[in-house]
């Protein structure tokens, strides 16, 4: 009798905060499943998703120590061999175990065993000709009749999801519409819509520069950063490299940093090009997204459009990566998987040798610092694309005058004429809520969260307080706790606050107010973003939401509340920040026929930062931060780590961190700051601190980290605390 033949050993990457891999046996009577497949493996007494990473491993372990994995759930690979090896390169240069960071890319729906989606289909409407006066049946039901409109604009049908991103309420028009016979369900295999080709606008002279310095970079990698000013006319741009790369057979992959962006960008995508496309965010269901992350990687999308994790949808002829708002913030994961979705997106163009646009009208410093050194092309839009001016920025000074619920007289009264004039104004303030804090005239008590070191916001009018870091809820006290007075006042003013302002002060115009809070239904924003659109709304305030990549054609005045936050907070990045907010906010404001004007409201004139943004511009303002940075040696000229522990014993984290800092050898190189408490010392109850790394080079910092990838996990301290490394971290709060 012959021996028995061992059987096979794959090594997977399971999802768990372990790093390393994990040998498996492979069932008698299975085939072995391929580099990038899913396969469903038993860890301790659960079973989890994993992905295999190699096949026919030797093991260091006896093949009577491993256990079998239990059955394979793909066909084909889920993660080809490319998206393979740049998520591997991730894992090491963020310093995050493999297998969460596979499943980070995973859509939720291929996270677990079995199909996303068995019928892989989804429903569409398309339009039915008919022979008798629709115009006058619809007259009383204009919903009905928009939509109407919208799908027989588009040759395609239209995915049912897309009609409910633009229009919430729309399910029960449709249904409607369907029931009188005058549309019809489809199916949509994959998820993806097609759209239908118009024909492109005329270039101006700076778009026409561009594109053609853009076509002669190839079609190799090349990162190249358009700035152009806002309504410059990128998007045209990158339409116009889109088409070259749908022309040469390929596909194209779009990120945008928010789901309020893309809702117009599926719009103009849907009348411009004959391809098919796919939407992924979260708003999406995680049936929708795995279908469509499945069409991508069969090669059926020849678009996928999308939010932060979108970078790593798999795209088998991946021609061209575009990345518009690059500077955004929403591009860096904040928890978990701390990745940052333009730099993976960079990476990911050079293994696939094709081009990276990246598009700002105010470019992260960093990015702006690659361009000086010649890393990236460096293309401008100077101008808008239809040669409207810039409006003029103006600062109101604030000092000793008062103030109605955040608005001081001058600038209401810079608001009337527009109102009057039938045009539009926007306020911005970067604080939800009715007030950030409640405070006790009497004896100066001001009402703080009992689980973070934050005061509570007030919400509701001022009936109910809110902590907006750990969800916290209480109502509003009628009388001081502390000292038993009456006289509880609001400090400060949040978006609430400014609307019930506005409302009192033009009563007869329609407010609309942009937050989290106010935009938190399904398909809110999008309803409200196309009732400005439409003009029939005169007001806006609301928050960062709104500070980008809106176009409102009667929008002519632009109120900004506070910019002092960003001159005088704790993180180097802050003045960036604000100097971004201001000058996107700004970029709302005359974009069409009707000049427009901005006015910021401050204590701080003189602010050195300040007054370079306003005489000099965002270009102005770069120069001088960057000269900053250099003499600190802060990103883009060194080079940082945060490792971030938080416990609910107040001295564990500031114990483990300086076990970890003791595991350190600091060089001319490298420097071990800290450790301290973090800005916000406990938050949702848990006490945390930093430590920092600074390294003048990568090559410095990166051997310290794989050194602490070894050494935290053994280290006694690390029992008594949950910690993370961030490698360029963007929030030091």
């Amino acid at each position: 009798m012959e021996p028995a033949t061992e059987a096979p050993i794959v090594r997977v990457a399971v999802p768990v905060p372990l790093h390393g891999a994990f040998d498996y046996r492979m069932p008698p009577g299975t085939d072995t499943p391929a580099p990038g497949a899913r396969v469903l493996v038993p860890f301790g007494r659960r079973r989890l998703v994993a992905i295999v990473i190699e096949t026919d491993v030797a093991s260091d372990l006896p093949a009577e120590r491993l256990r079998p994995f239990v059955r394979a759930l793909d066909a084909a690979p889920v993660f080809d061999a490319d998206l393979l090896a740049l998520l591997r390169w991730a894992a090491r240069y963020y310093h995050h175990p493999l297998g969460e960071v596979l499943a980070t890319a995973l859509p939720v729906a291929l996270r677990r065993a079995g199909t996303a989606s068995a019928a892989n289909r989804h429903r569409g409407w398309q339009a039915v000709a008919v022979e008798r006066d629709v115009a006058t049946e619809l007259a009383r039901a204009p919903r009905q009749r928009e939509l109407l409109d919208r799908i027989r604009a588009n040759p395609n049908p239209t995915a049912h999801a897309s009609l409910l991103a633009w229009l919430a309420s729309a399910a029960g028009p449709l249904k409607a519409l369907a029931g009188r016979g005058l549309i019809e369900a489809v199916t949509l295999p994959g998820g993806l819509e097609r759209g239908s080709p118009t024909a492109a606008p005329a270039l101006t002279d700076g778009q026409s520069s561009v594109v053609e310095a853009l076509r002669a970079g190839g079609t190799g990698f090349a990162p190249a950063l358009v700035e152009g000013v806002t309504g410059s006319g990128k998007t045209e741009v990158y339409f116009r490299r889109i088409a070259a790369a749908l022309e040469a057979g390929r596909q194209v992959l779009f990120l945008a940093p928010e789901i309020g962006l893309t809702p117009q960008l599926i719009e103009r995508v849907r009348a411009r090009f004959d391809a098919a496309f796919g939407v992924l965010h979260s708003q999406r269901s995680d049936g929708e997204r795995a279908d469509v992350w499945r069409a991508a990687g069969a090669g059926d999308a020849d678009i996928v459009i999308g939010t932060r994790s979108a970078v790593f949808t798999p795209m088998p002829r991946l021609g061209l990566i575009v990345v518009d708002e690059e500077h955004d913030g929403s591009y860096k994961q904040q928890d978990g998987f701390r990745y940052h979705a333009r730099d993976v997106a960079l990476k990911r163009a050079q293994l696939a040798d094709v081009p990276v646009l990246l598009g700002s009208a105010t470019p992260a410093l960093e990015t702006l610092h690659n361009a000086r050194q010649r890393r990236f092309a460096h293309l401008q839009l100077p101008q808008r694309a239809t040669g409207a001016a810039m409006p003029p920025i103006r600062v109101i000074d604030v000092r000793s005058r008062p103030l109605d619920g955040g608005l001081s007289e001058p600038l209401i009264a810079r608001i009337e004429p527009h109102l009057a004039a039938g045009n539009q104004v926007m306020i911005f303030i970067n604080r939800r809520g009715y007030a950030p804090a409640q405070c006790c005239h009497d004896c100066g008590w001001i009402a703080p969260c009992a689980r973070c070191d934050a005061p509570l916001t007030l919400h509701g009018g001022g009936r109910r307080l809110q902590c907006h870091h750990c969800g916290a809820l209480e109502p509003a006290p009628n009388v001081c706790p502390a000292c038993g007075g009456g006289q509880l006042i609001a400090l400060g003013a949040g978006t609430e606050r400014v609307t019930g302002t506005l409302r009192s002060r033009f009563p007869d115009v329609a407010i609309a107010r942009f937050d989290r809070d106010s935009m938190a239904r399904r398909g809110r924003l999008e309803d409200q973003l196309a009732d400005a659109a439409r003009g029939d709304t005169q007001l806006l305030v609301g928050t960062q939401m709104l500070a980008k990549g809106h176009d409102f054609a009667r929008l002519t005045c632009v109120g900004v509340l506070d910019v002092d936050g960003g001159l005088f907070s704790a993180d180097f990045r802050a003045a960036e920040h604000m100097a971004q907010l201001v000058t996107q906010v700004a970029g709302r404001a005359g974009r069409a026929a009707h000049p427009g004007e901005v006015w910021l409201q401050t204590r701080h004139p003189e602010h050195p930062l300040l007054e370079r943004l306003l005489t000099r511009g965002y270009a102005g303002f770069a120069e001088a931060a960057l000269a900053e940075r250099r003499e600190a040696g802060l990103p883009p000229f060194g080079h940082l780590a945060l490792l971030r522990a938080e416990a609910t014993d107040a001295d564990a984290p500031t114990a483990f961190l300086a076990a970890a800092a003791a595991t350190i050898r600091t060089t001319a190189e490298l420097a071990c700051w800290g450790p301290v408490p973090a800005p916000m010392a406990r938050r949702a109850g848990r006490h945390r601190a930093h430590l920092m790394l600074h390294a003048e080079r990568r090559g410095a910092l990166h051997p310290a980290l794989d050194h602490w990838q070894e050494a935290l996990p053994q280290l006694p301290e690390a029992r008594r605390v949950r910690w993370s490394i961030d490698v360029d971290p963007q929030d030091l709060l």
